[in-house]
């Protein structure tokens, strides 16, 4: 799995369908519109360009001033993974707000984890990268980040 890399690029270089995702973004979270549809319909942009950019397109300020981060992991349901899983979150600095695991089903399982990274020691990236290396974990995702 490639590790993710992020960089700080100027907006007028962005490709347009970027920009409008980030226009979408901001529509909704001003209560500007009351949906996905709505937003991107008024800012002519399609549905399925909008998903594939939302989760990877933010407003630099946005990156700044965020403390708490969600994370996503696909699980092999063994004993012990969420335990050695925090162990990565507690030594990068991070608190644990919030921890959600499904009921394993044909032994996997999903878990979304809501951290405060205020008093992250280290990159987000390099803390994904030594999640990612854990043997029983399968995906790991950025879910969202907010303050």
């Amino acid at each position: 799995m490639k590790e993710e890399t992020f960089f700080l690029v100027r907006e007028d270089v962005l490709p347009e369908a970027m920009r409008k995702t980030l226009e979408v973004k901001k529509l909704i979270e001003r209560k500007k519109a009351d949906s996905v549809a709505e937003a991107v319909q008024r800012v002519d942009m399609s549905r399925s360009a909008y998903y594939k950019y939302r989760d990877a397109v933010f407003p630099f300020h946005t990156m700044v001033n965020e403390r708490i981060i969600t994370l996503f992991f696909h699980l092999e349901d063994r004993s012990g993974t969420l335990s050695q899983l925090l162990a990565v979150v507690a030594t990068a600095g991070c608190n644990v707000l919030t921890i959600h695991q499904t009921i394993p089903l044909q032994g996997r399982a999903n878990v979304t984890l809501s951290l405060n990274t205020n008093g992250m020691k280290e990159d987000i990236n390099s803390v994904m990268a030594r999640m990612k290396r854990l043997e029983f974990v399968e995906k790991v995702e950025i879910l969202g980040s907010g303050a």
